[in-house]
């Protein structure tokens, strides 16, 4: 009888411990699912207030034969008001439209937004190792994949083929203290991390090409972009299939 008192006991201790985690754990997930929706929100707002400020009217620019859709960002009030401040992106078919960023390393932006409050989902930043001088052959910025669709989530979106196959995506607007920077897009794929792509410093013109042939080849999709070695590129990635592999897009200067 005392051993089955015994065992019943321990049964009952095991199964109130078993409740007690199972509780904590459902609490843990409550608190970071309501974390992950207020970081979100609050970066939605943030953004909102910036557009209705600073960039609600838009330009046309022509391009060839072309014409370009681009933002009137008013860049100067935007760099008071965040210092880090180095342009505007807006990529033609997916949610990508936001001031960038740049600190001195590629961590704190990781984890701050524009107002530079701590934030999971980050902001979307520009690799610190980029001048912004005119001197820069390759400026990459970088953005978090958001389950919410915000940041970078959306450069996803350029390796399906209703994207790369619909002509009016493949242009790509940089709004600068210089002016409006236009890229069109020569490559767009998917590959494991590295640090190859975002690659800035080159020893001569035929690494620069052997650089530039390499991206080309990688190419989901063949754009018939011209790039050459007087060309200035621009690469934007981001992590995917829970940073298994990057998302990477590459167009170059245009105007």
């Amino acid at each position: 009888m005392a051993k089955h008192m015994k065992k019943s006991k321990r049964m009952n201790f095991a199964i109130l411990f078993f409740r007690i985690v199972s509780v904590i754990i459902i609490i843990i997930c409550v608190y970071q699912l309501y974390n992950w929706y207020i970081e979100n929100k609050k970066n939605g707002d943030i953004l909102e207030e910036i557009v209705s400020n600073y960039a609600q009217s838009t330009k046309q620019i022509i391009i060839g034969e072309e014409e370009v859709s681009a933002l009137e960002v008013k860049i100067q009030d935007l760099i008071e008001k965040n210092r880090d401040t180095v342009g505007w992106l807006n990529v033609k078919g997916t949610k990508i439209n936001y001031p960038v960023v740049k600190s001195n390393d590629n961590a704190y932006y990781l984890t701050h937004s524009f107002d530079k409050s701590y934030n999971s989902a980050g902001w979307v930043f520009a690799n610190y190792i980029n001048k912004f001088d005119g001197t820069d052959k390759n400026i990459s910025i970088f953005g978090h994949n958001r389950r919410d669709g915000s940041m970078f989530a959306s450069l996803k979106d350029t390796i399906k083929e209703e994207w790369y196959k619909n002509e009016e995506n493949y242009y790509i607007t940089f709004e600068t203290v210089n002016g409006t920077e236009i890229y069109k897009v020569f490559s767009n794929y998917k590959i494991k991390a590295e640090t190859y792509y975002f690659t800035n410093d080159f020893k001569n013109n035929a690494e620069y090409k052997t650089f530039l042939d390499t991206l080309t080849s990688r190419s989901v999709y063949n754009y018939n972009t011209p790039v050459d070695t007087n060309s200035s590129i621009i690469t934007l990635s981001t992590c995917a299939n829970d940073n298994t592999y990057r998302v990477v897009l590459h167009a170059v200067k245009v105007n």
